[in-house]
């Protein structure tokens, strides 16, 4: 049931310019376009009625029942030389080539990850304090987003890994290997949607695997992120007929 980045150094320098300028947007615009999130209606790229986020609910999403085909989500690799940008709208950490899911039998390579705050998706009617959102991207170029709640709870050292490195409104050094694991949690259950980016250019057929168990930060390390951002997250969007997928890694 499938719905629709000394001679290192600067080569490094130069492929994540690459990278902040063309992943979070994937269309060609730069990081530097300027939108603001009081003003959300203003977004002048606004286009289509599949558009992200949305409300889940366990209640009304269809059980993946198919036995046919491996739905699961898998995580493989260690992030080297990653490195986290203040790009004006979030902190987002850009990774080199080299990490990859397989996200419903397909192979995605993941080009960064970044914040939002509140939580962008609400799951059940709850919007939790902090999203994150790992973007990927197949060889056909579709992409596809896995979404992390994070819940107030007990600290995530490789979160604090992140935030150690954030410089604001510019890039922090390197580093040196990041288990982007850590940033999971160990149920990789989830609902499966077809929608949009959820900033400008607000591209659409964006795959979207939206985890329903959340992981935990302190109410320091929120905090923490707070000190940069404490109101980037796009509203709700009306799911305007669309189906929405619920896969539990214990159904098959």
């Amino acid at each position: 049931m499938k719905s629709c980045f000394s001679t290192r150094n600067a080569l490094l320098g130069m492929m994540m310019a690459v990278f902040v300028m063309s992943t979070a947007t994937s269309a060609g615009k730069t990081e530097d376009t300027h939108f603001d999130y009081g003003h959300q209606a203003d977004w002048s790229e606004i286009h289509g009625d599949r558009q992200s986020p949305v409300a889940l609910d366990s209640h009304t999403a269809i059980p993946d029942l198919d036995d046919d085909d491996d739905d699961n989500i898998r995580i493989f690799g260690k992030a080297k030389d990653a490195v986290v940008v203040d790009n004006s709208h979030t902190i987002q950490v850009n990774v080199l080539p080299g990490n990859f899911a397989t996200i419903r039998e397909r192979r995605f390579q993941l080009l960064q990850f970044h914040f939002h705050t509140p939580g962008e998706h609400t799951l059940n009617g709850k919007r939790y304090p902090l999203e994150g959102h790992f973007v990927y991207r197949a060889k056909d170029g579709r992409l596809a987003v896995i979404a992390v709640m994070f819940d107030e709870g007990a600290a995530n050292p490789a979160f604090d890994a992140i935030m150690q490195r954030v410089v604001r409104g510019g890039q922090g050094a390197p580093l040196s290997e990041f288990d982007i694991s850590k940033l999971f949690p160990v149920n990789l259950s989830y609902y499966h949607y077809l929608g949009s980016l959820t900033t400008p250019p607000l591209s659409q057929n964006v795959e979207w695997d939206v985890l329903s168990q959340p992981i935990t930060l302190s109410a320091a390390q929120i905090e923490e992120f707070h000190r940069y951002y404490t109101h980037n997250n796009r509203d709700l969007q009306p799911l305007n007929g669309r189906e929405v997928l619920y896969y539990s890694e214990s159904s098959k």
